[in-house]
């Protein structure tokens, strides 16, 4: 391609590729080029001689006609110009029309050796689809940029349905089989029921409920045509479709019931009479219009139902002339038992008197009771019975000039005289509709409810992202793609955020003596802890570890903000009993993900403990390291929980003997306690009742740390576990 390729010699070769694919696609010229060589060219360019020069860009001329390209629009295929769409067309007709007809359309452009190459195709299935009922489209990209741009097409060639005003790409291989599948596939399934011997008869009488009359259709093919569902596609507002396969076995009740040609293709309409078809048609091949004018003289009932407004314009139309005045006998009436014997008198009067200016209706009372009041006043005499009205519409704005019959509607020889007299009068005296009245719209009785509107309006959303996600182009998917990532990348960074800062607390320093600032600390973690107190235990056990140089740095050092490891003091052979005791008193508190529990050798580490207890000068004043009871001291049953993140601690004496309860952090004589212990004096015995005594109430003191109201210790840095 010469914009393509800068080589000198690119535009030569590119149009003698271009001569010898116009000659090879074309019969007549290939044969003249196989018989003459070049004079069939030739004999083409002396005959364009005669065209005139064209101007091209600023002031430069030549003949068009001498490069003989395919792609110019002098000779762009004819058979496309009549499929031709501009925007406001396809806008204001095109997209209308394909609520009653699929469209398939074709973006095309000059320069485009793929769109010659699908050219015999498209030509082919355009003829075949148009003769069908299918809408055909070409859209030329290089004039009609918005159009092709709208239609979401960014190369040529593109092919596309329309269908409700949706727009489907196709994807497969351009051949015919592919394309007629295509279209077939854009038509809604349940347009055309299977019909057989055993569902025919609650077909047929489904006319009271959608108030349509039925159509079937008897042919040998296994398949429904889609010429068929084409037609059911268009007529789907006032028509049911069935088709019934002759060859099928449980089917021939059915054929015999309606005497039915097997080797000829039937179309029977049925409306109030299930017994006998009120219309049928056959052809041994059935065409579009022979089936458009059958379907159109059938395409309501004998005696309609009012159950919209457009259904109402259509059947009761405005009067446009004198000539054109077509007057509406409507049947006010109700459901039930109680109402059929009149209705089935009122049906049987239309069918006999049907005539071009009459239209015979009914309509139920208590479905449209503001326009049962308009025309009947609500008098007396008609209140639970049946009432005929004569009427002509006016104008679209409701107003309408009526007459309604003196009496009751009741089906007998004389309601039937009174109203043959009526109508034979009006012939002559349109006068003879004296009175008039305004109505309001008719309310949309088969409408679906909102929530079935909504639900399929959601299928139809999810499907249509669905496609778009793995056919779209991908610059008509980047707008959604980026907000989709730009979404997750903000909820994955406050995920990351939140779980490696403490977004609520500041980093504390050891007090400095204000209490302003003590206490707002206080505040932040009572609330905090509030929270995690009121969680219940997620786990039947409470997990406990010992706190070692191995896991000291992950469990204490480099803790998450805001949590706490809960340390038990214990030797070996205190263990068992404590770790007993401890567990039953944190139970409650492990459902908090804030909080972890440890124990630590007294045997192993008990320099660590008494160097973080020097910190505890006013609750726990260490004695002089000569003190003859310095190393007798008992530690056993302390609990301590450590805040690494903070650098504090909080502290859990055991319980005494003679107390009513441990101390909950308090500051206490220290020396007293540890002198008391050294000399046997304390409570603990060699039982384990005495040693699981030690941590009587440990619970009220986890509260008041959750609380956070026990008093804390802080330390410059966390020593090494040695």
């Amino acid at each position: 391609h010469p914009d393509k390729n800068k080589d000198p010699g690119a535009e030569d070769k590119f149009i003698q590729i271009s001569k010898a694919y116009e000659i090879l696609s074309n019969e007549e010229k290939r044969a003249n080029f196989d018989r003459y060589g070049d004079a069939g060219e030739s004999q083409g360019f002396s005959q364009q001689q005669h065209r005139q020069f064209h101007r091209f860009h600023d002031g430069f001329y030549f003949d068009e006609s001498f490069f003989h390209f395919p792609f110019n629009s002098e000779r762009r295929d004819t058979s496309d110009e009549k499929y031709l769409l501009h925007f406001s067309h396809y806008v204001n007709e095109i997209v209308p029309d394909s609520f009653k007809k699929p469209y398939l359309i074709k973006i095309t452009s000059d320069w485009c050796f793929s769109c010659i190459h699908i050219e015999p195709v498209w030509k082919e299935v355009a003829q075949e689809l148009e003769a069908l009922g299918a809408g055909i489209g070409v859209v030329h990209a290089g004039y009609e940029r918005r159009l092709a741009h709208h239609l979401g097409a960014h190369s040529t060639p593109t092919l596309l349905g329309l269908i409700n005003g949706k727009i489907t790409f196709f994807h497969n291989a351009v051949v015919r089989e592919n394309l007629r599948q295509f279209v077939e596939n854009l038509l809604p399934g349940n347009l055309v029921e299977k019909i057989t011997d055993k569902n025919y008869i609650r077909f047929l009488s489904h006319w009271r409920k959608d108030n349509k009359p039925h159509v079937l259709l008897f042919d040998h093919m296994p398949v429904v045509p889609l010429l068929y569902k084409l037609t059911a596609f268009a007529y789907r507002d006032y028509l049911s479709f069935g088709y019934v396969y002759v060859g099928l076995r449980g089917t021939e009740e059915l054929s015999s019931q309606y005497n039915i040609n097997v080797y000829t293709p039937t179309m029977m309409i049925f409306k109030e009479n299930i017994d006998r078809p009120a219309d049928v048609v056959q052809a041994r091949e059935m065409k579009k219009q022979l089936i458009d004018d059958f379907l159109s003289q059938n395409k309501f009932l004998m005696v309609a139902r009012l159950t919209s407004q457009r259904l109402f314009q259509e059947l009761c139309p405005v009067k446009k002339s004198h000539r054109q005045r077509k007057y509406c006998v409507v049947l006010l009436t109700e459901q039930g038992e109680k109402f059929a014997e009149a209705y089935e008198a009122f049906l049987t009067f239309a069918v006999a008197n049907t005539k071009d200016t009459l239209r015979f209706v009914h309509i139920y009372s208590d479905r449209q009771p503001e326009f049962a009041d308009a025309l009947l006043m609500d008098e007396e005499k008609y209140h639970g019975r049946s009432a005929v009205v004569i009427l002509e519409r006016r104008n679209n704005a409701g107003k309408i000039a009526y007459k309604a019959l003196e009496e009751a509607w009741q089906g007998s020889k004389e309601d039937n005289f009174i109203l043959l007299d009526l109508l034979d009068q009006l012939r002559t005296d349109p006068g003879l509709l004296s009175s008039e009245t305004v109505v309001a719209d008719l309310n949309d009785e088969l409408a679906p409810m909102f929530l079935i509107r909504w639900f399929y309006s959601t299928l139809d959303y999810i499907s249509d992202c669905w496609d778009s996600l793995f056919h779209s182009n991908w610059r008509e998917m980047m707008p959604l793609l980026s907000l989709l990532f730009s979404a997750l990348f903000i909820l994955f960074g406050t995920v990351i955020v939140q779980a490696f800062s403490d977004s609520s607390d500041t980093r504390d320093t050891p007090p400095s003596g204000k209490e302003e600032t003590a206490a707002k600390t206080e505040k932040s973690d009572a609330s905090f802890s509030k929270e995690s107190n009121s969680r219940i235990p997620k786990k039947s056990f409470v997990e406990v570890t010992e706190l070692t140089d191995i896991n000291y740095t992950s469990n204490l050092v480099r803790l998450r903000p805001g949590h706490m490891n809960v340390v038990l003091i214990l030797s070996n052979s205190t263990k068992t009993p404590l770790l007993q005791k401890f567990a039953l008193e944190v139970y409650m508190f492990t459902g908090s993900s804030s909080l972890h529990f440890s124990f630590l050798s007294l045997d192993k580490h008990r320099e660590w403990l008494e160097y973080l207890l020097e910190f505890a000068q006013d609750a726990a004043p260490i004695p002089n390291q000569y003190d003859k009871h310095f190393l007798e001291r008992d530690y056993t049953g302390y609990v301590l929980a450590l805040n690494g993140h903070k650098k504090y601690f909080c502290l859990f004496k055991p319980h005494r003997s003679g107390e009513e309860g441990g101390t909950l952090g308090s500051c206490e004589d220290y020396n007293a306690l540890q002198h008391e212990e050294a000399r046997g004096k304390s409570s603990c015995s060699p039982g384990s009742r005495s040693i699981k005594n030690k941590l009587h109430k440990l619970s009220f003191w986890m509260e008041r740390l959750l609380e956070g109201s026990l008093q804390r210790f802080y330390i410059p840095s966390w020593p090494a576990l040695d």
